[in-house]
């Protein structure tokens, strides 16, 4: 009969599987007002409500990156915060728009394995801008979405009252749209809508396919919950494997 091991490593409890949150948000000088306050109050709203859907399986983290003011910052430390241990601080406009920059930025994270590890989740990548980027973005641009690890994740983007042509280059490849943000109340709802895909993808078998679907049926139901800019973005192609987001 054999014996009874009371090994520690033999009963390891695995953890639960990340699930990453990126947020490239704008805070250039011409975010004043309504715009960054409806901001503040909706990123605000969905960490509490991703902290309300803890899992024991999946664990949203969350990075934030801002740019404006006096160039581009890390917000989140670790880059990669745990959701639940997250107390949303208001941002503050000033300054330029260096989006080129951000995107660097969020793509050196994503392709540094020691920061990104590979048993994670796809990773879900949000744009947020009221403008045109005024620093060298086209090639940040096009390496984001173009090759390596960053050009694996889930993109979505939202322009806040201001021409879309750039954030539907970042959506490209993706089938989303753009969605476009004419008040406070739009900007809030575009979150609500984010909420609802990190949510389900929590208590979903495939959490990396979730925020597709759940795009694909928000723009085949004629719901006014968003507005949806026009856009000719073919969806990618699904990456073929397991539950895991493996680079």
């Amino acid at each position: 009969m054999a014996r009874f091991n009371a090994n520690a490593k033999d009963y390891t409890i695995e953890e639960a599987k990340p699930l990453p949150i990126i947020l490239l948000l704008d805070t250039s000088g011409s975010m004043s007002g309504i715009k960054i306050d409806a901001l503040n109050n909706a990123c605000s709203r969905m960490i509490k409500k991703l902290k309300a859907e803890a899992s024991k399986e999946v664990k949203v983290v969350l990075t934030v990156i801002t740019f404006g003011n006096t160039g581009v910052k890390l917000v989140t430390n670790p880059p990669h915060q745990d959701v639940s241990k997250y107390e949303w601080q208001d941002l503050y406009p000033n300054g330029n728009t260096p989006m080129g920059t951000a995107l660097k930025m969020a793509k050196d994270l994503i392709e540094d394995k020691e920061t990104t590890p590979s048993r994670i989740y796809r990773p879900l990548v949000v744009l947020v801008s009221d403008g045109e980027p005024n620093d060298s973005w086209e090639q940040a641009l096009e390496a984001f979405i173009g090759n390596g690890r960053s050009s694996k994740c889930e993109r979505l983007a939202m322009g806040i009252m201001c021409h879309t042509d750039v954030l539907e280059r970042f959506v490209r490849g993706t089938g989303n749209a753009v969605i476009t943000a004419n008040d406070a109340d739009d900007i809030v709802r575009f979150f609500k809508f984010v909420t609802m895909s990190v949510t389900q993808s929590i208590h979903s078998k495939d959490p990396n396919q979730q925020v597709s679907k759940i795009l694909s049926i928000e723009k085949d139901t004629n719901k006014p919950a968003i507005n949806v800019a026009n856009s000719n973005n073919p969806p990618s192609e699904p990456i073929q494997d397991d539950d895991s987001f493996d680079f």
